[in-house]
């Protein structure tokens, strides 16, 4: 009686000579879907955090506050001085006095709508605008000093580095969240593999016995788990993206969640975690497949 040779490793039904996988499959499958969905809100959360970074960075660029202090009867005068040195300070573009209507908007999200600016000893503000290429910050420091003695520059430097900062932080955040969502992907596609591995004992024996190499054999779970796990992250990964899609509009005044979501070409970048997920999947499959042939009998 002759005897079959085994199939060839290559060969595209390889996953076929061991059973259906059960609910380690499903678990593959769900897991990889629950990763996805969490990963696209990951994704969206880093890309709304650097664009944050980016608008607060280009909105207090070029711009500063000058704060003039001065008894009720000096208080014009001062604001003219302040408001003429700026129209000869090189690289400023703009300079105006904040009218009270203006200055009670600012305090508004604070104090409310109706706080009585006109018996609070307020200090008269003076928005400066300044030319993309910028202008000296601390000479026309020394020139208020010398002329205007109460007036302070504030070029927002003091805080304008702290936000941003903060911004980039919670990117990275963000970022380390993704990393961590494939780790666990990676965790758990392993664990299921190693399971069905270790049910299909009997199966993997007789697959020996007929001449099947642990390569082929590897390759039959290795293809059924990075299937699972590419179809479960393609499910999850659209249920993500319809979630964010359907997100409402908040309004800038919503801060960093007014932008959170994609973008332009920014809805490509969801598309790459199915195929990412694929790829923990068959890396930690073969990984974990590899070990527990070694260690069966």
């Amino acid at each position: 009686m002759s005897r079959r040779p085994p199939p060839h490793p290559a060969d595209g039904r390889a996953d076929r000579v061991v059973p259906p996988s059960g609910f380690t499959a499903r678990l593959t499958a769900f897991s990889a879907a629950a990763m996805a969905f969490l990963a696209v809100f990951a994704l969206a959360l880093a890309l709304a955090a650097g664009r944050l970074a980016d608008r607060w960075q280009d909105a207090l660029e070029g711009t500063a506050t000058v704060r003039v202090s001065a008894p009720p009867d000096q208080m014009a005068a001062q604001v003219r001085a302040v408001l003429g040195i700026l129209a000869q300070t090189p690289g400023i573009a703009a300079a105006r006095a904040l009218d009270p209507a203006a200055q009670r908007a600012l305090l508004a999200p604070w104090f409310g709508p109706d706080l009585p600016l006109e018996s609070l000893p307020l200090p008269a503000m003076i928005e400066v605008t300044g030319e993309p290429a910028g202008f000296d910050s601390e000479g026309l420091r020394m020139r208020l000093a010398a002329e205007a003695p109460g007036a302070v520059l504030d070029d927002h430097g003091r805080w304008r580095r702290p936000v941003v900062v903060a911004a980039e932080r919670l990117r990275l955040l963000a970022l380390g969240a993704i990393l961590l969502i494939g780790a666990t992907t990676a965790a758990m596609i392993a664990l299921a593999a190693q399971a069905a591995l270790a049910a299909n004992r009997q199966v993997i024996g007789v697959l020996r016995l007929v001449g099947a190499r642990d390569a082929y054999i590897a390759r039959a779970f290795v293809r059924r788990f990075t299937r699972r796990a590419l179809f479960g992250a393609a499910a999850g990964t659209a249920a993500g993206t319809a979630a964010v899609a359907a997100l409402p509009a908040t309004g800038e005044a919503a801060g960093l969640f007014a932008g959170l979501g994609f973008a332009g070409v920014e809805w490509v970048l969801p598309l790459t975690i199915p195929g990412l997920a694929a790829i923990v999947a068959w890396a930690a499959t073969r990984a974990a497949a590899f070990r527990l042939l070694r260690e069966l009998p």
